[in-house]
């Protein structure tokens, strides 16, 4: 079975000490280089989601932004 185009999957294990490895191909496709900090969503029934680097700026900048309300 072949994945469509930019779908992948991959797995990793959990140590210890709850620390994961984010496969290498993982980390080439995504950019991802040591000491980035990744954003991880979780949902009880839906799971974990690490969203893709710049989208705690763009979460960020639309949790905080002001609303318009009429007065200026």
């Amino acid at each position: 079975m072949n994945a469509p185009d930019g779908k992948y999957a991959w797995t990793a294990t959990v140590g210890e000490k709850g620390q994961i490895v984010i496969p290498k191909q993982a980390r080439e496709i995504f950019g991802i280089k040591p000491g980035d900090t990744l954003l991880l969503l979780g949902d009880i029934r839906r799971g974990i989601a690490i969203p893709p680097k710049g989208a705690f700026a763009d979460l960020f900048d639309a949790a905080f932004q002001e609303k318009d309300n009429g007065s200026e």
